[in-house]
């Protein structure tokens, strides 16, 4: 949050009067708004480390989302919401394996925003209460400062896979439905064609890496879900 106490959005976006849509309402939800309309923009201003989440359209000048996004997430936690195309299945696709928080399709109704907005934000803050670390293995989950290890490294993770993790940790070696998955973890059910869960999970077993055993942390149940597999 800026010294006003309200959360700074980064709104980066080549239309204009969409931007100017989209910041009068988010104002009036107590969030504050700077926009810029060219990905190298939205990059130097990240960078200045100002701002608490940012809102990046796929299609803009001198950098596209997905560059920016990539370029962002080599040194960057900044929770990252997508504008996409409707109906542009794989723009989102690709959004969120690189590393993309939440997607949102244009054109998108500003209250929509506005909540995927907080659902980010919550995910990305440290808990206020249950320090228990959760283990597994080799792994640890340690939920009030939302840091995870595996054999005692480090694994960055962005605010939606650490809940994707936790919510698949909580209940190891059970199968938790894809859509059960995406309501505990994300806050938001599945749509026909929503491949979100399934993006995060990927992005989950390459960052984390099999046990050490050979055998995958996290294995995929034809049409019933995904399970986190126990050590053995």
């Amino acid at each position: 949050m800026n010294d006003t106490g309200k959360t700074h959005v980064l709104l980066a976006d080549d239309d204009v009067g969409f931007c100017e849509l989209l910041s009068e309402y988010l104002r009036h939800q107590n969030f504050d708004v700077t926009m810029v309309h060219d990905g190298l923009a939205a990059i130097e201003q990240v960078e200045r480390g100002l701002y608490d989440v940012l809102v990046l359209d796929v299609m803009m000048p001198r950098a596209d989302g997905f560059r920016v996004l990539e370029r962002l997430r080599a040194s960057h936690r900044i929770p990252v919401v997508m504008l996409t195309a409707r109906g542009e299945d794989v723009d989102r696709i690709v959004g969120l394996e690189l590393g993309a928080d939440d997607y949102v399709a244009k054109p998108c109704n500003p209250r929509e925003l506005a909540a995927r907005l907080r659902a980010v934000l919550r995910r990305s803050q440290p808990a206020a209460a249950d320090p228990t670390p959760l283990r597994s293995g080799d792994l640890e989950l340690l939920p009030a400062a939302r840091a995870v290890r595996v054999a005692g490294q480090p694994v960055e993770l962005t605010g939606a896979e650490f809940d994707v993790l936790r919510t698949l940790i909580e209940d190891a070696g059970q199968v938790i439905a894809k859509d059960e998955l995406s309501r505990r973890a994300l806050n938001r059910r599945l749509g026909a064609f929503d491949r979100s869960i399934d993006m995060h999970i990927s992005r989950l077993r390459q960052k984390l890496g099999p046990h050490p055993d050979g055998n995958p942390r996290v294995r995929s149940v034809r049409n019933r879900g995904y399970l986190y597999v126990t050590a053995e």
